[in-house]
């Protein structure tokens, strides 16, 4: 959803006066209020891999009286294209993916050797077909409110006298791209030393990892892991001086908030997805079994990450703020 902004900024680039409206999970919702391209989120109330075709014939018949111009369908799924066709919204484009041909009628052809990158390929659906896209690619920015973040400190009773380091130690993907929580934690102790807050993210399916790298450092972490929402999440993200994440659905968040950025590789490559702000360090060992793209390292030793030493992002964070006057 991140990546989707990159579509929504040139379609408002190419016409300023069109007015964007997104069906996408709720649990999206916190990122597209903060996306100021888009006047409307749709929940659509279907879970991740379900058909439900009756439920989506019934919403794709409640838009009809909206009256939209055009659909851009971003999953390559037959069923995603379902809503639009039922809608009778007379515009549909997408990229051909599952058979679905005779629900887009603005159908492209994808050659992804010329669009390497996820955002390319979004951008490239809001032009006309084969046309070349910007030379400058548009980057996720997300705004957020100082009022609600105000509210957010105050709910969770944190400071900001301190210069905060946030670190992201889960991958929803699985553990082939989740850095060890002693590393974690080795990077969390030399920052407290010196002179920083160290405040750990992520989900409920988080807090084992966040719970391992809070009792390694005695318990000097403030660890928001499965305590915050997405859109408190994200309001706290926004504070950081720093941020160290894996491959994940926060890094992609950091990016869009333009923080100071380590990312860390392992079954994964930056490649497809890259981070995208100004200050951006991305830590890869590119080993010859990587990437593998798999859940769990296939030859059950995880070199990727285990070989990828805590001081290489202690010195990637230097870089980062050679001037910090933090320590």
């Amino acid at each position: 959803m991140v990546m989707a902004q990159t579509l929504f900024k040139l379609i408002k680039q190419l016409d300023n006066q069109c007015d964007i409206d997104v069906i996408a999970p709720n649990w999206s919702r916190p990122l597209l209020q903060r996306m100021p391209e888009v006047r409307n989120a749709i929940p659509l109330p279907i879970p991740h891999r379900k058909l439900h075709l009756l439920l989506r014939y019934r919403i794709g018949r409640r838009l009809r009286r909206r009256n939209y111009d055009q659909a851009i369908i971003l999953p390559n799924s037959l069923k995603s294209a379902f809503i639009p066709f039922i809608a009778q919204i007379p515009h549909r484009t997408g990229w051909l993916g599952e058979f679905r041909w005779l629900l887009l009628n603005d159908v492209r052809y994808l050659n992804k050797n010329k669009l390497p990158l996820l955002i390319e390929r979004f951008m490239a659906l809001a032009q006309v077909k084969n046309t070349e896209l910007p030379t400058e690619l548009l980057w996720p920015s997300l705004q957020v409110s100082a009022t609600q973040i105000a509210k957010t400190i105050a709910k969770l009773q944190l400071q900001t006298v301190k210069p905060i380091l946030a670190l992201c130690p889960g991958a929803e993907f699985g553990p082939a791209k989740q850095w060890p929580a002693a590393y974690f934690a080795d990077v969390a102790r030399e920052k407290i030393k010196a002179g920083w807050q160290v405040w750990l993210f992520g989900s409920a399916k988080d807090q084992i990892i966040s719970q391992e790298i809070q009792l390694t450092t005695d318990s000097n972490c403030i660890n928001l892991a499965g305590k915050t929402s997405l859109a408190e999440a994200i309001d706290l993200l926004s504070l950081s001086q720093m941020v160290v994440s894996n491959d994940s659905g926060l890094m992609h968040i950091a990016a869009a908030l333009n923080k100071p950025l380590v990312v860390l590789y392992g079954s994964s490559s930056p490649r497809f997805t890259p981070p995208l702000a100004e200050k951006i360090k991305i830590l890869n060992l590119e080993l010859a079994c990587s990437p593998c793209f798999k859940r769990q390292c296939p030859l059950e030793h995880l070199k990727c990450l285990q070989d990828l030493l805590p001081q290489r992002v202690l010195d990637a964070i230097t870089e980062l703020m050679p001037q910090n006057a933090y320590g």
